[in-house]
């Protein structure tokens, strides 16, 4: 069975309709997509689209403001946020329930945010009844670990992640952390600047995917970032992209995302 069904296919190609109505593009796009193979996945072919986008339009300079804008706006709610989680009865759990909120901040599946929206969704906070094994089944697995590994999604969402990381590591102080970020830009992914902009080189290592790809595709990695995968004793992975270039290739992943 394909891993892109037809419907994904058609929602993929909709999206690039959306950004050119160039018809020579767009062939070759209907081209990728009818191609595809079995084990595509959807931020693998997004990654040939781009480099399609780019060589017939040049870089892709549409989301640099909207990265820095929604960078600036969470770090704006840092001070606040972290008071509302220290206040909380769980605070690692509640910063993770922020940090799946951030996941909001999508691009790639959205042709706009909403900002207030966004923001509302800080005021219907709560862990969900089938989350509560799941986040029962992470702290054991963080309690018995030595490394731990963060897969990024979006700017914006980030920031929220910073939080996260800063509770995670206040309750397992041994625990090593390493975060993952895009090699390149693509859509609003966070990349290494991004992610040294909002502070979190200050908690943990930095390596990235070494590619503009908006996932993580274990045979594409450079070294750094593939050995970040396989010492993982945790890996969390944020955003839908991470999930879908990441399951069935036999890593055990707790994944945080919003549909």
């Amino acid at each position: 069975m394909r891993r892109i069904p037809e419907s994904c296919a058609a929602c993929l190609y909709d999206k690039q309709k959306h950004m050119t109505d160039d018809p020579e593009y767009l062939q070759e796009v209907r081209a990728l997509l009818e191609n595809r193979s079995e084990e595509d996945t959807s931020p693998y072919l997004v990654y040939l689209f781009a480099q399609a986008y780019q060589k017939r339009f040049g870089e892709d300079s549409r989301y640099g403001q909207i990265k820095k804008t929604y960078n600036d706006l969470v770090l704006s709610m840092e001070d606040a946020l972290t008071q509302r989680i220290e206040d909380g009865e769980d605070p690692l759990a509640l910063s993770l329930l922020y940090a799946r909120i951030g996941n909001y901040i999508d691009f790639g599946a959205m042709n706009e945010v909403d900002e207030d929206t966004f923001l509302g969704l800080f005021d219907h906070v709560c862990m969900q009844k089938r989350d509560v094994p799941v986040y029962q089944s992470f702290i054991e697995a963080c309690e018995a670990a030595g490394e731990f590994l963060l897969i990024t999604d979006n700017c914006g969402e980030i920031v929220l992640d910073k939080l996260m990381i800063r509770q995670l590591k206040k309750r397992y102080p041994k625990l090593h952390v390493t975060i993952l970020v895009r090699g390149k830009d693509v859509l609003n992914d966070a990349t290494p600047a991004d992610a040294v902009y909002v502070g979190l080189d200050t908690l943990a290592d930095i390596v990235d995917n070494g590619l503009a790809i908006a996932g993580t595709v274990p045979s594409m990695l450079p070294a750094p970032a593939f050995q970040a995968l396989q010492k993982a004793d945790v890996i969390l992975a944020k955003g839908q992209g991470n999930y879908e270039s990441l399951s069935r290739q036999g890593y055990h992943v707790f994944y945080a995302f919003l549909c």
